[in-house]
């Protein structure tokens, strides 16, 4: 027999004897109460019942000092209750404890209320105690045992035993039905089903909190020297509580992190941990009380402990349920905030957590692929994922299958992984452009190439060569791509993307920007934290939208204007990826972010010599053609862009037709996109 089972038959014995115990109390209360019965189908009063338990006559002056009838005391009777007495007192002796006497303990019971308890228990271990409750208290329509039945029943009684203030009603360990008008003392008792079952040796997290929250489960794997500290840092405050329990704050934009180290302190204390989030809290202060009570006397039951997930809700402008439950909960709270939420009623700790340091990722990468040469510290480099996110990819991508690398299987993977949350804020674009399709000036055809070699050595120069020692910011690299509408801008981005194997998103100004004063910073918050796990560029095409000159302060509008134009700049300064800014109107763009911009790539109207070299790129091998005089095509003014559009309408006319594409088709598309651009035909340039 284990432990367990030893511990469970113990209990078991104490709970038969104190049921045995209580049958025969309330057994000693009977004949008294036979010979005062009230007429039937009358109910008697409290305060007649105390009169008849206490073998007083009615109306008798409460003074008098009450003379048991000594007839109505059977000595056998007597002889048996000092025998379960003893026996009682015998099963007490078990270690552990049995669970009554561990739950009197922890909530500081007295004698007589834990006599109550354990009648108020009864009624739902021992199906004849609500008989008994009916005939000690002489009325057919009370099989339940009150506060006066308690008061006449047990040794040493104390009226405060059911004040809100006591452990019995605060920590609800029992309820009362009180209809209106029923004094407190004649209202039925009940036990809490969550007690009875502890009683029971029946230890779980009571059902009401489920909704609420739920049980971490993070995989049991080694942190890492940066998030170990602060989960050693989390042990050390939570070993330290004595009667002021600690609020320990998890400071930072990243959540997996948080919850990570987290679980990792729970365990090492042997706590479970359970998440609660901001949005499932209810909206009422009352359900807020009832709620902070309820888990207060979870934690003295059972050993967890309360993660909140705080992540959207804003310091200054907390959610009033949210910050009530945070100042009335007196049990050890971790507190995931994206900022530090000051004016806490209780003193709390700051610990800024994040993601494994490069450094630690790249040496992961390296233990999970070991063949894979330098593919461990661009992996590090581009993708900043935890552990065990970390291992979980590598054993999905351990062997080479259909020709591709554990290295390339991985890749992909990390671009899987970093994709939900972005595909919900911006839209993401297939990179098929390549370097050869691509048409610029040779100068800016380098800087692009540069802005890609700096992309994919970001690990080498920042971690190997120890800059990254060195700074704090601008670990990112931004670019802007100014020209003409058409000259090239979206085409390049896509190129460096197809070059790098990472992710595009064009930034949609109109699900960013909004009216709400604030609401614009919080959408671009959330696009740059989703960012941050790595394997996306930013494109903001029209950039000059979002990131226009600050304008003199005249109103509140043009204040907060200007706000939401700071943290632009300052987000994009901190972000660790790249970001590529598109406009046709570089002069409108606010002179402090040129500044932060790393590379400035101009894209000016094709010449002749480029724009023959578009058109003799634009059409796919594949596309029948005929006698296309490129040189001639050249002599037309137009951008790439529209070069492209030119092709394709030309290649719908020729498909229409079932003919190859000419230069008379091409000749009609090109009419049509002067039109739609609202340009002069002239004829003369087409014959």
């Amino acid at each position: 027999m284990t432990d367990l089972e030893q511990w469970q038959t113990g209990n078991e014995r104490y709970l038969s004897a104190a049921m045995a115990w209580l049958r025969l109390r309330l057994g000693r209360l009977l004949p008294s109460t036979a010979l005062s019965a009230s007429p039937s189908g009358q109910e008697a009063s409290s305060s007649t019942l105390v009169d008849r338990l206490l073998g007083r006559t009615p109306n008798e002056p409460a003074n008098t000092v009450p003379a048991l009838p000594t007839a109505s005391i059977d000595a056998s009777r007597e002889a048996q209750l000092a025998q379960v007495e003893a026996n009682l007192r015998a099963a007490e002796a078990i270690d552990p404890p049995p669970a009554a006497l561990i739950l009197s303990r922890r909530f500081g019971l007295s004698n007589f209320e834990l006599e109550v308890l354990l009648l108020c228990a009864a009624l739902e271990l021992d199906t004849t105690v609500a008989a008994l409750c009916a005939r000690v208290q002489d009325n057919p329509s009370r099989p339940y045992p009150t506060f006066t039945l308690a008061l006449a029943l047990f040794d040493d009684p104390t009226w405060d035993a059911l004040s809100p203030e006591r452990p019995l009603r605060y920590w609800r360990l029992i309820e009362i039905n009180q209809p209106n008008g029923q004094p407190l003392t004649a209202s039925a008792l009940r036990v809490d089903e969550r007690v009875v079952n502890y009683l029971k040796g029946l230890n779980y997290l009571d059902d009401r909190l489920l909704p609420y929250m739920t049980a971490s489960n993070e995989p049991d794997v080694d942190l890492p020297p940066s998030q170990q500290s602060a989960a050693d840092r989390i042990v050390q405050q939570l070993s330290a509580a004595s009667e002021s329990a600690p609020i320990v704050q998890l400071v930072g934009p990243e959540v997996g992190s948080k919850q990570l180290v987290a679980d990792r302190a729970a365990q090492t204390v042997g706590l479970q941990l359970y998440r609660l989030v901001a949005d499932a809290l209810p909206a009422q202060a009352v359900e807020i009380d009832n709620l902070t009570r309820l888990w207060e006397r979870e934690s003295t039951l059972l050993p967890i402990l309360l993660y909140l997930d705080a992540q959207e809700v804003d310091a200054h402008d907390a959610q009033m349920t949210f910050r009530r439950l945070v100042t009335r909960c007196r049990t050890p709270l971790l507190i995931a905030v994206r900022e530090v939420w000051p004016d806490l009623d209780r003193a709390s700790v700051m610990l800024d957590i994040d993601r494994p340091a490069p450094a630690e990722q790249q040496q992961a990468w390296t233990t999970a692929l070991p063949a894979d040469g330098n593919g461990a510290a661009r992996l590090a480099g581009q993708f900043n994922l935890n552990l065990p996110e970390i291992d979980r990819i590598a054993r999905s991508v351990s062997t080479t299958v259909n020709g591709s690398t554990p290295f390339e299987r991985a890749w992909d993977a990390c671009l899987s992984r970093t994709r939900p949350r972005l595909d919900a804020l911006a839209q993401r674009i297939d990179p098929r452009a390549t370097w050869d399709l691509l048409v610029l000036a040779d100068a800016e055809t380098r800087t692009l190439k540069q802005i890609a070699a700096q992309v994919a050595q970001r690990s080498k120069v920042y971690d190997e060569w120890g800059f990254r020692q060195r700074m704090n910011r601008g670990l990112g690299i931004s670019a802007l791509f100014a020209g003409e509408s058409g000259t090239g801008k979206t085409m390049a981005a896509e190129v460096i993307a197809n070059e790098l194997r990472l992710n595009l998103y064009r930034i949609d100004l109109s699900a960013v920007v909004s009216k709400y004063i604030g609401e614009t910073e919080k959408n671009l918050r959330k696009l740059f934290d989703a960012a941050e796990d790595g394997g996306a560029i930013l494109f903001f095409d029209e950039a000059d939208a979002l990131f226009g000159k600050r304008s003199e302060v005249k109103d509140s509008h043009d204040r907060y204007a200007n706000i939401e134009i700071n943290y632009l700049l300052q987000r994009v300064e901190a972000y660790h990826g790249l970001a590529i800014l598109a406009t046709n109107m570089k002069s409108a763009l606010d002179q402090a972010f040129m500044r932060r911009l790393r590379f400035i790539v101009g894209f000016a109207f094709p010449g002749p010599n480029e724009r023959k070299r578009i058109w003799q790129r634009v059409f796919p091998a594949e596309t029948p053609r005929e006698n296309l005089d490129f040189e001639r095509l050249a002599r037309f003014n137009l951008t790439g862009g529209s070069i492209h559009n030119v092709a394709l309408n030309a290649a719908f006319l020729a498909a229409q037709a079932d003919l190859s594409v000419t230069m008379s088709l091409i000749f009609d598309a090109i009419r049509a996109e002067f039109r739609k651009l609202e340009r002069p035909i002239n004829e003369a340039e087409f014959k």
